[in-house]
């Protein structure tokens, strides 16, 4: 399913309710979440600067609560920063292990702290296999928290890009030293969200991934496929005078354009 659900949300208007109706666009997340299901979050701490360079609590925390009023049994939200940062430090500074607070069910986890399985890429060129975390083995679903925002080193950082968060940190010194977006799209043959809920109430529309120059599109996106949330993604901020993105088409930014011949979805 290629549908991608934008849901604008405006001023004063409950982000919990928000949430709740993008994803109602694609069925409701009775159709993503059973009861005591294990469901793994995957949320962006590259960094610990302010949102949208890093996922706001705010919107994380209204997932799990919707999440967990479906039943699951246990929500664990992870990530890895960048591999020059701590991930616990980093998620410290953002109040990230509050969200424990909402219920025994809740657990934050730091994948640096755990352990990793390396996966083979048969159809990888540029990228023969990723270490991921073994969480990832060990959920019943998957759920990505992209923020919208231009990439100085990938152009743009979405739904595909999230993914590097889930490479092994010794692993992405390669990742960036050539073909950098071909290799995130392989590295995404190896796992697939369930559900991805993009937070794009704000986004950077240049630079990136830490800063940039910050726009307010007060839209939030749902869907299932990683590259057609990225496609209107790319939309969203290529839709703003003096973007980064603007000298190339959508379907040519790399990281999309080699995910769509693998045929991820």
């Amino acid at each position: 399913m290629d549908n991608v659900i934008k849901k604008t949300i405006g001023p004063g208007e409950d982000l919990k309710s928000a949430v709740r109706q993008a994803v109602d666009g694609l069925g409701g997340f009775e159709g993503f979440i059973k009861q005591g299901e294990k469901v793994l979050i995957k949320p962006n701490f590259n960094t610990a600067d302010p949102f949208p360079a890093s996922s706001d609590p705010a919107f994380i925390r209204a997932v799990i609560e919707l999440v967990l009023g479906l039943g699951a049994g246990e929500v664990i939200v992870g990530d890895s920063s960048t591999m020059s940062q701590n991930t616990r430090k980093n998620m410290e500074k953002l109040g990230i292990f509050e969200l424990e607070k909402i219920s025994l069910a809740v657990k934050v986890i730091s994948f640096d702290e755990g352990k990793w399985i390396k996966k083979a890429i048969p159809d990888g060129r540029y990228l023969k296999s990723v270490s991921v975390p073994e969480i990832l083995d060990k959920v019943d679903k998957v759920i990505f928290l992209p923020c919208l925002k231009t990439h100085s080193i990938a152009k743009f950082t979405g739904a595909l890009k999230l993914g590097v968060g889930l490479m092994k940190p010794m692993e992405r010194m390669m990742l960036h030293a050539k073909n950098t977006e071909e290799k995130i799209a392989e590295m995404n043959l190896v796992f697939k969200p369930d559900l991805i809920i993009m937070d794009g109430r704000k986004c950077f529309i240049t630079k990136g991934p830490m800063n940039g120059e910050m726009r307010e599109p007060n839209i939030i996106l749902a869907a299932t496929s990683r590259i057609a949330i990225d496609e209107e993604a790319v939309k969203i901020i290529k839709s703003y005078p003096g973007n980064d993105l603007a000298a190339i088409e959508v379907g040519e930014i790399p990281q999309i354009k080699h995910a769509k011949l693998l045929s991820i979805t």
